[in-house]
């Protein structure tokens, strides 16, 4: 599976991937809103296994993809949707980058191009993300995308000792339309 913004390429994982993806999940900006306080290379590994996993799904639910800048073939990030069963109503998305990349506006193109992807290929009603409250800047790309701030669980993750705060946004497919007609979406299935 590959899709093509205007600046970046979405594929799938190979097992290459996992030196990059270890690269930047290991800056101190990546993992202050995650729960590990490093990455290693087996952990990451196991990561990228399971996005390759994904790929043999009969039928695939879930599409979490590589996001490779076009004008340097550089593995940034990742970005995704996916659903718990075949049919399902409704699905989630999630997407990180690595901090060297933050603030050009690569996470909104590549999540932009998911989540209409996700309305179009699956049909669902809602597409819902979450995020720590103190990650601003993932708040902000949820908000640029359309969605709609659901609700804040109080305290419910507990990692680096001490308890964290989520939000849950989402959009539903008409919203999802609407939004579209004052924010057009470029991205394209390609070949290869």
């Amino acid at each position: 599976m590959k899709i093509e913004t205007e600046r970046l390429l979405l594929r799938d994982f190979v097992l290459d991937d996992w030196p990059r993806i270890q690269e930047y999940q290991s800056d101190p900006l990546y993992l202050r809103y995650y729960q590990w306080t490093e990455r290693t290379p087996d952990a990451v590994q196991k990561f990228i296994g399971r996005m390759i996993e994904f790929q043999q799904q009969e039928p695939r639910i879930k599409y979490q993809l590589a996001v490779v800048l076009k004008s340097s073939n550089l593995l940034i990030g990742n970005c995704g949707v996916r659903m718990d069963a075949a049919g399902a109503v409704e699905a989630d998305m999630g997407y990180e980058l690595d901090p060297k990349h933050w603030n050009h506006g690569y996470a909104t193109e590549a999540a932009l191009a998911m989540l209409d992807f996700g309305f179009q290929h699956f049909g669902v009603h809602r597409i819902w993300a979450g995020c720590v409250v103190e990650n601003t800047g993932s708040a902000r790309v949820l908000e640029k995308l359309g969605m709609k701030l659901e609700g804040r669980f109080r305290e419910h993750r507990y990692y680096k000792n001490r308890w964290w705060d989520s939000y849950i946004y989402a959009i539903l497919d008409y919203e999802w339309e609407v939004h579209k007609q004052s924010r057009p979406v470029y991205w394209k299935e390609v070949e290869g």
